[in-house]
């Protein structure tokens, strides 16, 4: 179907648009990403604001749609076009905000508590049992490394130092981006307001240390972001990365060292699964930030070898 069918089967816009501004400690929109971490708002924001666009055909957006007003046949309807739109992971995410905000208009009595209880009985979308990711293997980091290191410029040094620490630490981008030089300790650097908020201290192997070292001597010791900004001219300055930059740095090593298919985060699912081989899972999910280690569990990447050299531990008594 087409977009403006879609829009007309959902809602009469004029009677979802707010009539007027509605303070920020009123808006149910507004509340629920303020009770987010930084890192998280701008995602969510976009996720509302297609939903937004979605009910009323490019009209409305996360502020001016009046959420209070959703009702089954709404959410029913965006579950269908962002089931078509967008892989399951996304949609699913996309939803598990609509079914937030709605719950803040329930929470700010903008909401009849029957009519939110319908609006949110929506089921999320199947997800293939298929992992996302994959393992890097050691002769793959260090030819993205390799790379690096034959980059005698400022941004080889950084490019360098960035990966030891997504490598060495299993930061997601966005933590990576945000840490600071006071961020960095002797042996460990301090992440705050990772995902769900919540800071954590992570150590860095022995290995990681001489690199992002190196690269200090490049960026030089002032107060700032630890992984920075270099210019056309190849001066650094002091300035935060963006999380989409450290794909463009990943994108253009990897093509230099011949390494392909993977992404950021499957420096962090590799960090998690060699973890897994060498310590309890406890441990792992603290250093990895996770919420359960059931998550952290997800994130394992070993083959079936692993499962292979565990059971010859366990000890079957011979025939005698």
């Amino acid at each position: 179907m087409n977009e403006s069918t879609e829009i007309g089967e959902i809602t009469a816009v004029s009677s979802l648009a707010l009539t007027a501004p509605t303070p920020l400690t009123e808006h149910p929109a507004a509340v629920y990403l303020s009770g987010l971490s930084p890192g998280s708002q701008p995602t969510m924001r976009q996720s509302l604001d297609a939903i937004a666009k979605i009910i009323t055909g490019n009209i409305c957006d996360a502020f001016t749609l009046n959420w209070a007003e959703l009702r089954y046949k709404h959410t029913a309807a965006v579950r269908v076009i962002l089931m078509e739109r967008y892989a399951p992971a996304t949609a699913n995410r996309m939803l598990s905000a609509l079914r937030r905000v709605l719950k803040e208009a329930l929470r700010l009595e903008l909401m009849d508590a029957r009519d939110f209880a319908r609006a949110v009985d929506i089921a999320n979308i199947k997800v293939s049992q298929e992992l996302k990711g994959r393992f890097l293997s050691e002769t793959e980091i260090n030819a993205l490394m390799q790379v690096c290191f034959q980059d005698p410029t400022p941004i080889g040094y950084r490019d360098a130092a960035l990966i030891a620490i997504l490598r060495g630490a299993g930061l997601r981008r966005g933590e990576a981006v945000n840490l600071m030089l006071s961020d960095l300790h002797s042996g460990s650097v301090k992440v705050r307001s990772g995902k769900g908020g919540k800071d954590r201290t992570v150590y860095l192997p022995d290995g990681a240390l001489p690199i992002i070292e190196d690269w200090l001597e490049i960026r030089g010791r002032e107060a700032g972001a630890l992984i920075c900004h270099i210019n056309k001219a190849g001066a650094v300055t002091l300035r935060q990365l963006t999380p989409q930059a450290v794909l463009f740095i990943l994108e253009k090593r990897g093509a230099e060292a011949g390494v392909t298919n993977f992404s950021a985060h499957d420096f962090r699912r590799t960090f998690i699964s060699e973890l897994l081989d060498s310590t309890d899972i406890v441990t792992v999910q603290k250093l990895a930030g996770h919420a359960s280690p059931e998550l952290t569990s997800r994130y394992d990447r070993r083959g079936e070898e692993v499962k292979q050299r565990a059971v010859q531990a366990i000890s079957v008594p011979k025939r005698r």
